[in-house]
């Protein structure tokens, strides 16, 4: 097994531990082999050695909430209207990349079209593409109600990222057959928006949520959902569901039920956030960044709460969309929760690393620097216990290794041009009315 010895680093485990000067960690293969002391005593004298003093050692991140699959669409006409298979699925393999030069060394993909994730998964793990280590999911099981498109939800089959089910039949059949395919993970949209309502409805019952769990957990596989509100939160808890997506607007009764269940939240304000705070640059409305704003200024109290109940929080970018374009938002979900949900830095890092295990169905495998654990590996310049915004800044990085081997990052960023097609083409931005041309 080649060695790679990281000497005399500052490091940051993971754990929630403090940081730790001075402090060599030996890796071999793809594992950690020795942390500390023992670590230079235990290279063999093939070992490569890199002095990394001065520096920061810490676990790669864990995204866990990404899709690497939609191609970064400015609206659900573009994603579900302007996707096509072979072009998606090249697409996903251009963009993993980014997510990895970002520093991320593992991610789960919650849902995606096409059913393009659990075959990029494979083909990373294949050596065909390279990328982070990836979990996937497959279609999002909605009711006919449908889900965040609207209308553009059909009421039977699959359309963009969305797999109708209509009856308890239909959904034991749709998560066997998605176990059957290879998904990670089975994502229920429990909540959807009607173009007549505001906000977003509880689209599934209890009984059907849990109908969906109990048929998941016999066959081995986690549930997560997407949960905007507080009832559907609350049943999603109940029910059996692993992880819940947003968790918004949480009341007691949904808090009550989280806590008791233990079951992970995973807010992902990163979206929120970003068009709340900056989506004035890219051209959001006022009337949206309101909205994010007040529903992430409500929930995250709550959260917070969760959390000091010992609910476990994971840290999700949304990645996938034009407010969050791959390999640039992957940090700032902790920077969020430093900000808005009092975490400390520390703690942040932690809900990003340790606790994105869960995510991925490795806990006490991989997410913290210690021997046995996967040899997933940041090196950057800086103190990120400090300031955790420094991790969105990749000129900082200084070695990165994912299952021990080592991502080049000297490479240059890919980029690209736009396919015909790919986006949306509009006449005109308003329409152009006689006063508007005499006004």
């Amino acid at each position: 097994m080649a060695e790679v010895l990281l000497q005399g680093g500052t490091l940051i485990d993971g754990t929630g531990g403090p940081p730790r000067p001075g402090t060599s960690v030996l890796i071999a293969g793809d594992k950690i082999a020795a942390v500390g002391a023992d670590a230079p005593a235990r290279a063999s004298k093939d070992a490569t050695v890199l002095d990394v003093s001065g520096l920061t050692v810490m676990p790669g991140l864990i995204d866990a909430h990404c899709h690497v699959t939609l191609g970064e669409p400015a609206s659900n006409d573009e994603l579900f209207h302007h996707r096509e298979p072979a072009f998606a699925a090249l697409l996903a393999a251009f963009n993993v990349r980014k997510i990895l030069l970002a520093g991320v060394t593992s991610f789960l993909d919650a849902d995606g079209i096409y059913n393009i994730g659990p075959a990029l998964r494979d083909a990373i793990e294949a050596g065909i593409v390279e990328g982070p280590t990836m979990k996937s999911g497959g279609y999002a099981l909605m009711t006919s109600v449908g889900g965040t498109a609207g209308r553009m939800i059909p009421d039977r089959g699959t359309a963009g990222y969305a797999e109708v089910v209509r009856t308890k039949d239909e959904m034991v059949t749709a998560v066997r057959r998605q176990v059957k395919e290879g998904a990670d993970v089975i994502k229920i949209h429990v909540t959807g928006s009607v173009p007549t309502r505001e906000g977003e409805l509880q689209v599934w019952t209890l009984e059907e949520l849990k109908v969906v769990c109990d048929t998941a957990h016999d066959l081995g596989t986690r549930v997560v959902a997407h949960c905007r509100g507080a009832s559907s939160t609350r049943d999603a808890a109940l029910a059996g569901v692993d992880i819940i997506f947003h968790a918004s607007y949480l009341d007691e009764a949904a808090l009550e039920a989280v806590v008791e269940r233990q079951a992970a939240l995973c807010p992902v304000f990163t979206f929120l956030a970003n068009l709340a705070e900056h989506g004035a640059k890219a051209g959001a409305t006022s009337s949206a960044r309101d909205v994010f704003r007040d529903e992430m200024e409500r929930t995250g109290p709550m959260i917070r709460r969760a959390y000091e109940a010992g609910v476990p929080l994971l840290c999700g970018s949304e990645s996938g969309f034009s407010l969050t374009p791959y390999g640039h938002w992957h940090y700032r979900e902790m920077e969020v929760f430093v900000e808005h949900l009092g975490l400390s830095p520390l703690e942040a890092i932690t809900c990003g690393t340790r606790n994105g295990a869960i995510a991925l169905g490795q806990v006490g495998e991989v997410g913290t620097i210690e021997p046995g654990r996967r040899a997933d590996v940041l090196v950057l310049e800086g103190d990120p216990s400090q300031d955790v915004s420094i991790l969105g800044e990749r000129a900082r990085f200084r070695h990165l290794f994912r299952s021990g081997r080592s991502v080049d990052l000297s490479a240059p960023w890919p980029t690209r041009a736009t396919v015909r097609g790919e986006k949306v083409a509009s006449w005109s931005a308003v329409p152009l009315t006689w006063d508007l041309v005499h006004p």
